[in-house]
């Protein structure tokens, strides 16, 4: 059990590249009305293939909320640490106070890494709410983070979009999420083109990227 997912807790479950083009990927939402929609994913079952290629314990940060059966899923699936930092909570916290421009020194504080001892990160869609500057002083500090062999996920939205609501993503199986609602405020979206999003993240490959049929670009980074 989490008690305070808004700080960063230390979870530990079990033991244990040429780019591509974008490709098109099945992203069918579950009927009904009121269900929270699962969405087939192409690059995650590709971030779990890197990672369970690493050498000895494996560490994942997630920028999302806690969500108990994720931990327990990565747990089982590679036997990782796994850092709730709920970078999401962070964000609302500092839109709604009017303190945008200290966010980027937030998060430097909140991931406290020594470089090069990360395997992996779920972004999820995080990016598309930061100002362009913030996403490049975001995606440098990753980059020193990241093991060599080490994965960044993200997905990113192909279009602009004046208010959106955070997503609590939630890992069904291999190859799909569930989207559940975020109690966030939420905020704009700001699309990135693909060579902002590979400049920012100078030092990593693209190994991965798919266009689902929302006009989600999910995007699989990874460190030679």
């Amino acid at each position: 059990m989490i008690d305070k997912p808004m700080f960063s807790d230390l979870l530990r479950w079990g033991g244990k590249p040429n780019p591509e083009p974008v490709r098109p990927a099945d992203a069918v939402p579950s009927a009904g009305v009121g269900v929270d929609p699962v969405v087939s994913s192409k690059a995650f079952p590709k971030f779990l293939s890197a990672l369970s290629h690493q050498a000895g314990p494996t560490t994942v940060v997630d920028f999302g909320p806690a969500v108990g059966g994720n931990v327990a899923f990565l747990g089982d699936r590679l036997g990782c640490k796994v850092f709730i930092e709920d970078l999401v909570t962070e964000m609302d916290r500092h839109r709604k106070a009017g303190t945008m421009e200290s966010l980027a020194d937030a998060i430097e504080l909140r991931l406290r890494h020594d470089e090069g001892t990360v395997d992996g990160v779920l972004c999820w869609d995080f990016f598309d709410f930061l100002d362009k500057p913030a996403a490049q002083r975001v995606a440098r500090h990753l980059v020193q983070k990241i093991k060599p062999g080490g994965a960044i996920i993200g997905f990113f939205c192909t279009s602009a979009v004046q208010h959106a609501g955070f997503t609590k993503y939630e890992i069904v199986d291999e190859q799909s999420l569930r989207h559940r609602h975020h109690p966030g405020a939420g905020g704009p979206k700001r699309a990135l083109p693909n060579r902002d999003v590979i400049k920012m993240f100078d030092g990593l490959i693209v190994s991965d990227s798919f266009l689902l049929k929302n006009n989600t670009r999910e995007i699989l980074l990874r460190k030679r």
